[in-house]
C-alpha cells in the first residue's frame, strides 16, 4: 500500500503482459542531479528496460531518462545503465533465483517514497504466445462476469 508520501512516475504496462510476474521487490536507484529532476518531471521511458546482475551488483539497463533541459552539466547517454541498491540479504537470494534459467529482472515501475527514487523489480518468466492468449481469454471472461453481476444487482 502506497505511502502518504509516494508519488508513481513511470509503468511499465506491457510487463504484465510479456512476462508472468513471480516476485516483486523495491529497489532503490542511483541517480546523478539533473537525472533527479527530469525524473520527477516524468521523463522517464521503461519500456525496453530490464536489470542485470554483474559481479556481486545488481544493474538496471535501457531506462529512457530524458536530460533535464536547464541542467548547465549535460549528461551523455540518457540510457545508461544505472546502479541498484538493495539490502544485501534480498541481493544473494535474487542473484540465486535470476541464475536459474529462464528468470528475468524487468522493472514494473519507477516512483518516488519521499524524497527517494525507488523501481519495483519483478522477477519474472517470459509468457508464450499460447499463454499471453488465454491471459486475455481470462480477463475478458472476467468482465463478462462482473458486468453481468453488476446488471442483475441493479
Amino acid at each position: 500500500m502506497p505511502g502518504k508520501y509516494y508519488k508513481q512516475i513511470a509503468e511499465n504496462r506491457r510487463a504484465r503482459h510479456e512476462y508472468e510476474i513471480i516476485e516483486v521487490y523495491k529497489a532503490g536507484v542511483v541517480l546523478k542531479g539533473s537525472e533527479v529532476k527530469s525524473v520527477r518531471l516524468g521523463k522517464v521511458n521503461l519500456r525496453e528496460s530490464f536489470a542485470r546482475v554483474e559481479g556481486e551488483e545488481l544493474w538496471l539497463w535501457g531506462v529512457h531518462i530524458s536530460p533535464y533541459e536547464k541542467s548547465r552539466a549535460k549528461e551523455s547517454d540518457p540510457t545508461r545503465p544505472r546502479k541498484l541498491l538493495l539490502k544485501s540479504g534480498e541481493l544473494k537470494k535474487l542473484i540465486g533465483k535470476v541464475s536459474q534459467k529462464g528468470l528475468v529482472l524487468i522493472p514494473l515501475k519507477i516512483y518516488f517514497d519521499r524524497d527517494w527514487a525507488k523501481v519495483d523489480l519483478a522477477l519474472a518468466k517470459a509468457r508464450k504466445k499460447h499463454d499471453k492468449r488465454a491471459a486475455i481469454k481470462d480477463r475478458e471472461t472476467k468482465r463478462e462476469i462482473e458486468k453481468r453481476l453488476r446488471e442483475r444487482n441493479k
